[in-house]
């Protein structure tokens, strides 16, 4: 399945409060759920950290839910999973070509302005 098929998938699941109106309900119930399953991503290093053993599946699980709220996210601000990935992309070679990588922050020499296939985002 490619990422754009996947996104358009995501739509048919969309079940919790607000769902498809693109408001404030709706944004915080997806924020709220990223944070929750990159939390459980976590907890999951954790425990391999504390010596447990967990099955490569337990994170393919929860990391597969934080794409989910990710392409719901990205859906309810009107972008693609690809534009986010291709920004993305841009934004980390511009960085190794200014030779700010291991800089701070969001705004670095440079970085005023990162490119997408379908618009300049500031």
């Amino acid at each position: 399945m490619d990422i754009k098929h996947y996104q358009l998938f995501t739509r048919t699941t969309a079940v919790y409060p607000g769902a498809g109106q693109q408001g404030f309900q709706e944004m915080n119930y997806l924020v709220l759920g990223l944070a929750s399953e990159a939390g459980e991503v976590a907890g999951k290093l954790k425990k391999v950290i504390r010596g447990d053993k967990v099955e490569p599946e337990a994170f393919l699980s929860e990391v597969s839910d934080v794409l989910w709220y990710l392409a719901r996210i990205a859906d309810n601000v009107g972008v693609t999973l690809e534009d986010i990935a291709e920004y993305s992309k841009n934004k980390l070679t511009k960085r190794m070509e200014t030779n700010t990588i291991k800089g701070d922050g969001d705004k670095r020499e440079d970085e005023s302005t990162v490119t997408t296939g379908n618009a300049e985002l500031h």
